[in-house]
């Protein structure tokens, strides 16, 4: 009776080792004596205990950190850089059966295509087309892994760590280019008042009396505070008389 129970107790084990459940993002590669027989779909799923075995595959998209590596540019300029790679596995029998670890084959083949990519250009070219550079290397990755059942969706350049004397030269460059601008403009400011002066002064002088009234206001704001000095105001037409001798005589 024991021995039954015991038998028993076996059996319902294997059977329920043969069961295995598949999440929705998931995929079961099934290989029977070692072979591959097939990919099962999520839900429930039976296999033959001890014969057949079932690998799951995450197949969503997953992000893989490329770790900070030195790198010289074409430039000769040594930096450090990191990225990101976001891949998606589109054939799960290819991912199990091309490489042992897909993830980890995935990781180490974006380092390399990143140094080899970034020491081909030049440091100005990195930190400006810093997308089209994350694109190129996204190709070469993706061409790489297509084999292994994968396929890169984006690759992302994160961090660029300059040397510090190169970070000190490109704050004189950016204070520098800032000074440059705000000498233009104050420069255009003190242009456009003076032609607004100059305009203003030509209207006066067409304008009957216009220099007189001008030069009245004038001495108005000075007779506000009390001053050491005293004006001798003379009628512009007494002014324009003179002019008028000194030219004949």
């Amino acid at each position: 009776m024991e021995l039954g129970v015991v038998l028993l107790i076996i059996a319902a084990a294997v059977i329920i080792s043969g069961i295995k459940i598949i999440n929705q993002y998931e995929r079961g590669v099934v290989l029977t004596l070692g072979r591959f027989t097939g990919i099962r779909e999520p839900g429930l799923r039976v296999v033959i205990p001890l014969v057949q075995r079932i690998i799951k595959v995450d197949v969503r998209s997953t992000p893989v950190d490329v770790p900070r590596q030195e790198v010289i540019t074409k430039d000769n300029v040594t930096i450090n850089v990191d990225a990101v790679v976001y891949f998606r596995v589109v054939d799960s029998a290819k991912a199990v059966l091309e490489t042992n670890n897909y993830i980890y084959a995935t990781a180490q083949f974006s380092q390399a295509a990143l140094r080899d990519v970034v020491g081909q250009v030049e440091l100005d070219s990195l930190l400006s087309q810093r997308e089209q550079i994350s694109q190129e290397i996204k190709q070469i990755v993706d061409s790489e892994t297509e084999k292994w059942g994968i396929d890169v969706e984006n690759v992302k350049i994160q961090n660029i760590e300059l040397p510090t004397d190169m970070k000190r030269a490109m704050a004189k460059q950016a204070e520098a280019e800032r000074e440059r601008r705000a000498v233009i403009i104050s420069a255009a400011a003190e242009k456009a008042a003076a032609q607004e002066v100059a305009d203003a002064a030509v209207m006066l002088s067409k304008a009957p009396g216009g220099m007189s009234i001008r030069t009245l206001q004038t001495l108005e704001k000075i007779a506000v505070e009390p001053s050491q000095k005293t004006v001798f105001v003379l009628p512009a037409e007494l002014i324009d008389l003179a002019k008028h001798f000194t030219k004949q005589g």
